[in-house]
């Protein structure tokens, strides 16, 4: 008797999800239909993206390799590197940005690059290293007209000492507190990253440099 039971119980149980198979069967295929649509759309996007970004390091590598030929026409490879600041994936984009900057900086057009500068600092998307290179490279060509507690306040956070580029900032404090007669506070700051064996050997001897100079002012 119980295997009968059991077998007219696996029946209705059959019958009973046939029926809802019947009923639900455009549910189950509009599921199937969107999962494989996710997938192979998130193949698309990922196909694109890489494509996206292989054209944009070529484009960045054509740029650089132009620069390094002699009597580069700098001007051609700004104008390239706007173009692809705007279009490039973000990545990119700083580099390119980073890149005119540098370039517009040298050719004398300072506040064209503060302005780019300005613009990956502030750029959340970007990666925090170059945001904190960009400002600290900002404030550095306003050192010596810029708002000085806004420049200190700007420099502060990059003179952290779990910032890489922390010995940079603080000697462009040092350079500022210089700028307003603040002498003491100049020469603390140098004597520390004269002694800074972390700091570039280049950046010991500018405040080597700087400490003898403000020593042999104090003598006079």
């Amino acid at each position: 008797m119980v295997d009968i039971f059991d077998e007219v119980e696996g029946d209705l149980r059959a019958e009973r999800a046939e029926r809802l198979l019947k009923k639900y069967a455009w549910l189950l295929i509009v599921l199937v239909a969107a999962i494989i649509g996710a997938a192979v759309g998130w193949q698309l996007w990922h196909r694109h993206q890489a494509s996206q970004d292989a054209k944009a390091a070529a484009r960045y590598v054509a740029v650089q390799n132009a620069l390094d030929q002699p009597n580069a026409a700098k001007t051609a490879q700004i104008a390239a590197l706007d173009q692809l600041a705007a279009t490039a994936p973000e990545g990119y984009r700083t580099l390119a940005r980073l890149r005119a900057a540098g370039l517009k900086a040298d050719a004398g057009d300072v506040t064209a690059a503060v302005a780019l500068w300005n613009q990956v600092a502030g750029d959340a998307d970007a990666d925090k290293l170059l945001r904190d290179l960009a400002s600290l490279l900002a404030t550095e060509r306003e050192l010596d007209h810029g708002d000085p507690a806004q420049l200190q306040a700007r420099l502060k956070p990059l003179a952290d000492p779990d910032n890489p580029w922390s010995t940079l900032a603080q000697e462009q404090l040092a350079m500022l507190d210089l700028r307003q007669g603040k002498l003491d506070d100049a020469r603390t700051k140098l004597q520390m990253l004269s002694f800074d064996f972390e700091a570039p050997a280049g950046l010991r001897a500018r405040a080597s440099a700087l400490l003898a100079g403000l020593g042999a002012q104090a003598a006079k």
